[in-house]
């Protein structure tokens, strides 16, 4: 279970380029949510994502993780925790290396093992199994450099990175963004059957307000660092995107002002 507590992040404080990114914002996620985000921009979306992932330190408040206060826990440390993906298929792994070399990495992590150690046959083979849950063929392209890969396969291959390990809690950073319809729906479909088959507790940053209603169990919408409305069960099973618009507009005052998000 994942805890914030009172959280504020504010950047340039005390100058003309002051920046209030998230204040005063309170959280609870259950074990085993999936948990959709939305939000025009600046809404404090990613500012929140990199405040859990320990990316940068919180001005205020608290972080508890199974239990754990991680507020002030060093980013290295919490990754053996956190998984994350972000927008960019070219983050998340390093391209020079191969498809085995990038998994390995991952996965002697994983393991508690030094990051370089040599691999048996029984790691190889265990790596090689799940690739081919993949579904793409990468089981046989196993020594191919990941900067030969399209887009949407080093997307996928960054998720089986991110949660080789089964990770107390995974980060979604738009991680279908820049893929093309086909293949975000394939990266979209992978997510959902390794985050239920591993009972990973997830947060989903989302522009698509389809995907923030068809993917996981709860939905929430952020403005101005904060958390507007949140829903889940039987309500949002029955909610459409226009809802969404009504509802954002009911809380807040405002229409939601990201074209992306209307028109997707």
């Amino acid at each position: 279970m994942l805890k914030l507590i009172n959280i504020s992040k504010t950047f340039n404080e005390g100058t003309a380029d002051e920046k209030r990114a998230v204040e005063n914002l309170n959280l609870t996620v259950e074990d085993g949510d999936f948990i959709t985000i939305i939000g025009s921009n600046g809404a404090g979306k990613s500012t929140l994502f990199n405040i859990i992932a320990g990316n940068i330190l919180t001005d205020s408040g608290s972080i508890i993780l199974d239990g754990k206060d991680i507020t002030f826990e060093k980013e290295h440390v919490r990754s053996r925790k956190i998984g994350r993906l972000f927008q960019d298929p070219m983050s998340g792994t390093c391209p020079d290396l191969t498809i085995e070399e990038n998994l390995s990495l991952a996965y002697l992590q994983s393991q508690g093992r030094a990051l370089f150690s040599r691999i048996s046959r029984k790691d190889r083979n265990i790596i090689k199994d799940k690739l081919a849950l993949l579904d793409m063929g990468l089981e046989d392209r196993m020594n191919s450099p990941m900067s030969t890969l399209s887009g949407g396969q080093r997307q996928a291959i960054t998720l089986l990175m991110a949660t080789i390990s089964k990770p107390q809690l995974l980060l979604l950073d738009e991680h279908t963004a820049a893929l093309d319809p086909a293949t975000a729906d394939k990266v979209l479909s992978l997510t959902r059957k390794i985050v239920e088959e591993n009972h990973i507790t997830t947060l989903m940053i989302t522009h698509n307000m389809h995907q923030a209603l068809e993917m996981g169990n709860r939905t929430l919408m952020m403005k101005d660092g904060n958390i507007v409305f949140d829903c889940k069960g039987e309500e949002r099973n029955n909610y459409t995107v226009n809802d969404l618009l009504s509802r954002f507009k009911e809380n807040t005052g405002s229409e939601i002002d990201n074209d992306r998000m209307l028109l997707d």
